[in-house]
């Protein structure tokens, strides 16, 4: 089966910052990708708001409930109580934690699912009872998924940075693609679905399609922005969901 692409809208928002003025349209954007064929749409509010505003996340959730009923919302963060709160207020179907620092400009590391099950647990376990999917963002680590299904999450994403940026570097790139593989494999192993996410292109996606055959969604945020401005966000949704099927 092939993987489904959420557009992550957050390079987007952060474009939109630069002034005070409501272009680019974050919502805009995201109705061309849907309609484009993407099955979802991701953001990441962060604390201070430096790309998705608390105030977009309600009109993304009204664009996918009046006009694409069949998409997914998913909101990625660490889970702090104002986080949590604007989980329950916007009903996400899938919510991905992410164990990011305030500061941090984007994520780069994940959980370590052992160190912070007690925290994670009861949290996880929270969002489930209010009918979210839940997904943990995991370094390529072959032990990770099982300590991921033992706190109750449906699903865990793999973090790909290091094989995204190893795009000038096949030997680096193909070490990093072999840990995803072996992870997802794992992961396979104890019946946890694959997420993936981090500087994903059209370029490296077919090859982690290949290794990762249990890979049901991808997000994209900063790879497919920036194509759009090549391409148009309708044509590089094509262009993303053609490498997925490559």
């Amino acid at each position: 089966m092939t993987a489904t692409l959420s557009v992550n809208l957050n390079a987007i928002a952060m474009l939109r910052n630069r002034r005070d003025l409501p272009w680019p349209s974050v919502t805009g954007l995201g109705r061309i990708a849907l309609a484009a064929g993407a099955s979802g749409l991701t953001v990441h509010p962060r604390p201070d708001e430096r790309h998705i505003r608390f105030s977009d996340l309600p009109e993304i959730r009204a664009l996918i409930d009046d006009e694409f009923p069949d998409a997914e919302f998913n909101i990625e963060g660490y889970p702090t109580a104002e986080f949590l709160e604007l989980v329950a207020r916007n009903e996400p179907e899938q919510v991905t934690l992410v164990p990011d620092d305030p500061s941090q400009s984007t994520s780069d590391h994940g959980w370590d699912v052992v160190a912070k099950a007690d925290y994670l647990r009861p949290i996880i376990a929270g969002l489930k009872e209010r009918g979210a999917r839940v997904s943990l963002f995991i370094d390529p680590d072959p032990e990770a998924p099982a300590g991921a299904q033992a706190l109750g999450a449906d699903r865990v994403e793999l973090y790909t940075g290091p094989y995204g940026g190893a795009f000038d570097d096949p030997r680096r790139a193909a070490e990093g693609l072999s840990k995803l593989e072996v992870t997802a494999a794992a992961a396979a192993k104890v019946g946890i679905a694959v997420n993936a996410g981090h500087d994903l292109t059209v370029a490296n996606l077919p090859p982690l399609v290949k290794k990762v055959p249990n890979l049901v969604e991808v997000s994209i945020g900063h790879g497919l922005t920036a194509d759009a401005l090549t391409h148009g966000m309708s044509r590089s949704v094509e262009r993303f969901l053609d490498a997925l099927r490559a």
